[in-house]
């Protein structure tokens, strides 16, 4: 399991703590998740090149096989031993038979806590179980020893599933991700792995296709959905020569692109060593079951050695066998396992429960900073709208037919490659391929010409109408959304307003912020008109447009400054800063950029606002159950420790306190895996 080789370093994480030749180590090591427990996940194939990652795929029955074994000739031997009274079975006999029982489970944990000794890591689990049940086998308490390093082999196993299951989460969840692109070679498109890809290589980008890597662009133009970028639902058009950034999306013809950026250095790669470094961030509650467990577990064996020492001294009819024998209770009941054990996985359980609903934490420490939030600061563009171009509305006026209008508009925008051609044609749908145009003709800056049945057919902006004289009452600048103005046979026919569309559950998330008493804040740099419709639309508590970074900046500072907790939730470059000053920084990873996915603490991976307060939930649900499991292992244990000193608590009680409060510890801490959000 561990590293026996003489230059073998320890190994520590962020606080210090050693996380080699520990039963953490182990755990992780045997459910094929070692890199999560380190803070940086570093192979040295150097001196380790024969290391084996078997137990990852080992099945359930073959890990619990040894456990089994144990448990059929315990219950073999009490069987002899009270209910069916065998006499071969006594002296010699019955103490190999006891002995064979504790191997298969005993035998591991002895070697751990040898090599960790070695190391000089003299407290851990390993001893501490060891001396317990060696001590029951010297005064001839056989069941016992064999059924505490039984359940305690049993509860291991359970915790490496846990892991594994956690583990397996985020893998599934990392691989739903696309990391195939369409490449040129020989001039034939063909679909690679993008890890696969080099510098120099030519990417073929469909419409509707997100980029892979970063690169130069090849064709003459191309027009992107930026907003992951740029915080911009504008999308933007590039020339040839021009760089385009992976997260950029294609939107209307087949663009080809120059890579010029290794894979490496791509946002699926950063998301994965997000996830792997999540553990080495701990909560506050870890941190400190850490610290306890590292004073509290030398400080109770030397209890032990003075509950079986002292009383001789005191004690008239002193028995050291008796006095031995409640040492070895205390002894095992000490063992801090239920707390070492649950409390990370609780945490690491929440951690799973959440990549498994799209959601990545980069630490438990974000799980509980999100628990206590109170005010959820949001951007508008790709966090609670779609980032793409939709038709909002048709105002034509009554004197023409509106869907006639339509079907011309939707003609003569097909010669357009702009995205408000697309959102249009999406609108309206299929071309009438009836109606015949002549004389088409783009103006720049202004929109489109042509003759439709000897009649002019102007579609564009409020410029363009004013070019050729069309007359209209209304005034351009009260319309919030991007217009398209309209007008036939040298009349005003009306405008169709295009705009970001709200995401479907943008409503639910603000409505379930609500019921978790958070509040919601808009900051965005879009117009204040379009920012105000859609807080109103959402039931948004505060909305502030026409901000800047530093302008968002400010406003979360004044948040802050009421001593309130600030979660940001943004998908731009542009919102990087604000991420980082907030208590809890959350991207939105589909659409989000490196930049954001970077600072952020917790990484949306869907693009669905509603995952938000179901992140807030899975941290309240972690913490509420890493403290049920607190309460009930210093509630049993504290029990348990004072009839165990006083002599009215047996081995039984001893291995219900430490190995049975555990297992209940883990099985609570795996249920949140198993929780609807």
């Amino acid at each position: 399991m561990t590293n026996t080789d003489k230059n073998h370093k320890h190994t520590y994480d962020a606080q210090g703590k050693m996380t080699c030749c520990t039963l953490e180590e182990k755990i992780y090591t045997e459910a094929g998740a070692k890199e999560l427990v380190n803070e940086k996940h570093q192979h040295d194939h150097g001196d380790d090149e024969g290391h084996d990652h078997s137990h990852s795929e080992s099945s359930p029955i073959k890990m619990f096989l040894p456990s089994i074994i144990s448990l059929v000739l315990l219950l073999a031997a009490i069987a002899f031993d009270h209910w069916l009274p065998q006499q071969w079975f006594t002296g010699w006999v019955r103490i190999i038979w006891y002995v064979v029982a504790y191997a298969p489970v005993g035998f591991p944990v002895l070697t751990d806590a040898v090599k960790s000794i070695r190391k000089g890591e003299i407290f851990s689990e390993f001893f501490l179980m060891g001396i317990a049940t060696i001590g029951a086998f010297a005064i001839g308490e056989y069941p016992e020893g064999v059924a505490v390093m039984l359940f305690y082999a049993v509860g291991e196993v359970f915790q490496t599933m846990a892991v594994s299951r956690a583990k397996a989460n985020i893998k599934s969840l990392l691989d739903q991700r696309p990391d195939e692109v369409t490449v040129l070679r020989n001039d034939q498109p063909l679909t690679v792995k993008a890890e696969t890809v080099n510098i120099g290589e030519i990417i073929q980008l469909k419409p509707g296709e997100k980029l892979g890597l970063d690169g130069e662009l090849l064709s003459e133009t191309a027009s992107f959905n930026t907003s992951a970028l740029t915080g911009e639902s504008k999308p933007d058009t590039k020339a040839k020569g021009e760089t385009v950034l992976a997260g950029m999306i294609n939107l209307n013809t087949v663009a080809q692109v120059q890579v010029t950026t290794a894979y490496m250095d791509s946002k699926l790669s950063k998301i994965l060593e997000l996830v792997q470094n999540a553990t080495s961030q701990k909560a506050p509650t870890e941190l400190f079951i850490r610290k306890f467990a590292k004073i509290y577990t030398p400080i109770v064996v030397l209890l032990a050695v003075a509950i079986c020492v002292l009383p001789y001294f005191f004690v008239a009819d002193y028995e050291f066998r008796d006095w031995l024998y409640r040492a070895l209770v205390f002894l095992v009941i000490s063992c801090p396992c239920a707390l070492v054990i649950s409390i990370p996985l609780g945490y690491f359980g929440g951690i799973g429960a959440a990549s498994k609903n799209g959601i990545l934490f980069k630490g438990s420490n974000f799980l509980d900073s999100l628990s206590n939030i109170q005010n959820v600061v949001m951007d508008k563009t790709g966090t609670m709208t779609e980032g793409v171009f939709k038709v909002q509305e048709v105002v034509f006026d009554k004197a023409f037919i509106q869907d006639e209008i339509l079907q011309l508009v939707n003609v003569l925008e097909s010669h357009s490659t702009h995205p408000v051609a697309t959102a249009i044609h999406e609108y309206v749908g299929e071309l009438d391929n009836t109606i015949r145009l002549e004389n088409t003709e783009e103006i720049a800056g202004h929109g489109l010409k042509s003759t439709v049945n000897g009649k002019d057919l102007l579609v564009g902006n409020f410029k363009l109408m004013n070019k050729f004289g069309i007359q209209y009452d209304l005034d351009p600048n009260s319309i919030v959304y991007t217009t398209i103005a309209v007008a036939y046979d040298n009349k005003f026919v009306g405008y169709i307003t295009i705009a970001d569309s709200i995401k479907e559950d943008a409503e639910k998330t603000i409505r379930l912020l609500h019921k978790l008493n958070v509040k919601a804040t808009m900051l965005s740099g879009d117009k204040s008109t379009v920012v105000k419709y859609v807080a109103e639309q959402l039931g948004i508590d505060n909305a502030f447009g026409d901000l800047l970074p530093e302008d968002k900046v400010n406003r979360v500072k004044e948040i802050k400054a009421k001593d309130e907790s600030v979660a940001f939730v943004g998908d731009g470059v542009n919102d990087a800063p604000v991420v980082a000053l907030s208590d809890v920084g959350i991207a939105m990873g589909g659409l989000g950029s490196d930049a954001t996915i970077e600072t952020a603490d917790v990484v949306i991976q869907d693009d669905k606002p509603s995952k938000i307060p179901m992140a807030i939930n899975i941290g309240k649900k972690t913490k509420k159950i890493v403290w049920q499991n607190i309460t009930l292992a210093f509630v049993v244990k504290g029990i348990v420790l004072v009839l165990g000193a006083g002599g009215l608590a047996t081995m039984w009680e001893a291995v219900f306190a430490d190995v049975g409060v555990a297992l209940l510890a883990i099985l609570n801490a795996v249920r949140i895996q198993r929780m609807k959000f």
